[in-house]
């Protein structure tokens, strides 16, 4: 570890507060037996040298993570803690509990935060990553969305009640959230996102495309197409996909319950019949498959 330093982050008080300071701590002194009711934060840096195995694993359990690919050569990591305790003193306890653990592999390093759970205290880490761009990285998260942005290996995000927002990667990409939004833009790779309870957005991706969700929109635009092809899947809602022009690609389409509307034209041998299409586009190629139960699925 190459160095280590943290202060105390204080936040201001409006005007309004200051007029009417006498009434403030009345309301303080209330509330000062509700759980949770005083709050403390501070910031922490730390700079460790990127591991030799190339790849970074993070695990945050309650708390929003960013990591960005940058030119440099080792890892630097900002912590934004925050913690709520029935007291003043308690919060600031909670702070200094809150703990970066970093444990060495021999494919990389693992970071984890440490938020001690107890009763009447609650804490919270926001995390800022900027790593060297060609690192692996892969990201573990219960409670907070997940940023990667500007990185050149590949990426792999699961959170639980959080969305997932992927920009400018060249690599493999995999991506599930539980309860939320997924949105990649000008990605380079194979990209593989599940979402069990909300949308996905993909915008000017290059390469193969898997994407499925429960409960959600579907919407693709594609900028090239990659050997594997396109399948694309939501069992209540509609898919929109958008192709690059000129394509060629074999496609199957299917709606148990709806429409589908294709603007593309089909070559010879193409079948268009009540909720399926399947055919040629151009001279043929990888698959586009396209399945929705309840939805339209319409192809531009």
């Amino acid at each position: 570890m190459k160095n280590r330093k943290q202060h105390d982050q204080d936040e201001p008080c409006s005007e309004e507060e200051q007029r009417h300071g006498g009434f403030t701590g009345f309301l303080r002194g209330l509330i000062s037996g509700i759980p949770w009711s005083e709050r403390a934060a501070r910031e922490e840096t730390v700079t460790v040298d990127a591991p030799q195995g190339g790849g970074l694993k993070v695990h945050n359990s309650n708390g929003k993570t960013r990591i960005t690919g940058e030119d440099r050569q080792d890892i630097q990591v900002t912590a934004y803690k925050m913690a709520r305790a029935s007291s003043q003193e308690a919060a600031e306890q909670l702070l200094d509990d809150i703990e970066l653990r970093f444990t060495e592999h021999p494919e990389g390093i693992e970071l984890e935060i440490e938020i001690p759970r107890q009763r009447h205290r609650r804490g919270a880490a926001n995390l800022c990553i900027k790593l060297p761009r060609e690192m692996r990285v892969s990201v573990s998260a219960a409670n907070g969305r997940v940023d990667v942005e500007g990185v050149h290996g590949a990426v792999e995000i699961k959170s639980s009640n959080g969305s997932a927002t992927i920009t400018e990667v060249v690599g493999d990409v995999q991506v599930a959230t539980s309860n939320a939004k997924v949105h990649c833009a000008c990605n380079r790779g194979r990209l593989r996102a599940r979402s069990s309870n909300g949308k996905i957005e993909i915008e000017s991706h290059a390469g193969a495309l898997d994407a499925s969700t429960s409960n959600g929109v579907i919407r693709a635009q594609l900028v090239a197409l990659g050997k594997e092809g396109v399948q694309l899947a939501t069992s209540n809602g509609r898919i929109v996909l958008d192709l690059p022009d000129p394509v060629d690609a074999d496609v199957d389409i299917r709606v148990d319950n709806g429409m589908i509307r294709n603007e593309r034209p089909l070559g010879r041998g193409s079948k268009e019949t009540q909720g399926r299409v399947v055919g040629q586009l151009g001279h043929g190629g990888p698959l586009i498959k396209l399945r929705t139960s309840n939805g339209v699925i319409s192809v531009h």
